[in-house]
């Protein structure tokens, strides 16, 4: 039996890479961002945080996009700062810019099929980073929990915006292209929360109430427990929770049946 088509709904750059990644398996992927990443229009206060990393104690990137982002900025790893990500694909792109365990102390969720900002939190040595201080690389806009529980714990938190995200316009091609995958019954990518609700809301607007139901009898992968409880709030009917990171996404998808 013909399996599914797959949608890959990252940012442009990392769904284009995942799905040659699935192509070269004999994978039918498609890719149609749900969000997008713009670069800050003026990136002087960033730069100038990023030329001072020394003075931290550890960074933290809530993100492949806010690594990417401030790597642009950086040509070498400060010594003996603790980087600290969310997630299977944040510590791969801390490697694709030369940054791993042999180089520096590199920190993560344990589980990873939960990989957020309390599992981080779960196995940071908070005592050991009192009393110092903390950056937190991020989009403009997100959570404020990790911020909050460090400086709860005693800890000097700095947060600098790297970039910022939002929904790519809805023009007359990618509502055709919507319109027909969700005619085609595909299998999505889901990996944020706010992605699904813009599917949601432009599922609507493009197909109506009919599209938005057939949208919601499809299969959503998703990578994390929270964004598994957006599709449940959402009534979404088949959802498939995987681990964190491109090879746990490419092995549930290429295990589909």
């Amino acid at each position: 039996m013909k399996k599914a088509p797959v949608v890959i709904t990252r940012p442009l750059a990392q769904a284009a890479s995942l799905a040659a990644r699935l192509a070269a398996n004999a994978t039918d992927a498609r890719v149609f961002p749900l969000i997008d990443i713009q670069p800050l229009p003026d990136q002087s206060e960033l730069k100038t945080v990023l030329s001072r990393l020394s003075n931290y104690a550890m960074v933290a990137f809530v993100s492949p996009n806010a690594i990417d982002a401030a790597f642009a900025h950086l040509s070498h790893w400060p010594a003996g700062v603790i980087a600290a990500v969310v997630g299977e694909g944040s510590r791969q792109a801390l490697a694709r810019h030369g940054v791993n365990e042999a180089m520096a102390q590199v920190v993560s969720p344990a589980d990873t099929r939960r990989t957020d900002s309390e599992t981080l939190l779960e196995v940071l040595n908070l005592s050991e980073l009192a009393g110092k201080k903390v950056l937190i690389v991020r989009a403009e806009t997100g959570r404020e929990l990790l911020a909050d529980r460090l400086r709860e714990a005693g800890i000097t938190v700095e947060q600098i915006a790297a970039y910022r995200r939002g929904a790519p316009p809805l023009d007359d091609a990618r509502r055709q292209e919507l319109s027909h995958l969700i005619a085609e019954r595909c299998d999505w990518v889901i990996t944020s929360s706010e992605a699904l609700r813009y599917l949601k809301s432009a599922a609507l607007e493009v197909a109506g109430d009919s599209g938005w139901e057939r949208l919601r009898q499809a299969r959503l992968i998703v990578p994390h427990e929270r964004i598994a409880e957006t599709a449940r709030e959402l009534e979404f009917t088949h959802i498939l929770q995987t681990a964190s990171g491109d090879e746990a996404l490419i092995g549930a998808i290429q295990s589909r049946t």
